[in-house]
């Protein structure tokens, strides 16, 4: 377990690195582009779960996973806020939306969340 754990943290720290959000003439954004506040969150839960783990101590994994998965969802949630108040200067509200739309995410996504649920795995310790 302790592996699977290990390599999961490892992508929550690499992927910081991937691509993450494609904004057209901008290009590819990554957590350092997209915000260094969560940038820096994100590695510090990284790293203390790469802690956590390298000193077997697995529940603090699992509770670092739990908050980085939080992270995410907390991430993406503002993306798409930020993309439609980009655009609060267009008259209407379905304009709006469509030039919101073309802010896409990107496969950095995969990476990030299977690292962080890759933290959450745990062992099964019962015994028969």
């Amino acid at each position: 377990m302790k592996n699977i754990q290990l390599i999961g943290s490892l992508l929550v720290i690499a992927g910081s690195f991937l691509p993450l959000v494609h904004v057209p003439v901008i290009g590819n954004w990554n957590y350092w582009k997209l915000d260094l506040s969560l940038a820096i969150i994100c590695w510090i839960l990284g790293v203390c779960a790469l802690f956590g783990v390298v000193n077997n101590r697995f529940k603090m994994g699992q509770i670092l996973g739990f908050l980085l998965i939080l992270l995410f969802i907390f991430t993406l949630v503002a993306i798409k806020m930020q993309s439609l108040n980009y655009f609060s200067f267009l008259p209407f509200a379905s304009w709006r939306e469509t030039f919101a739309g073309v802010v896409k995410l990107k496969w950095g996504w995969i990476i990030e969340f299977l690292g962080a649920f890759l933290l959450l795995i745990k062992k099964n310790t019962t015994k028969i």
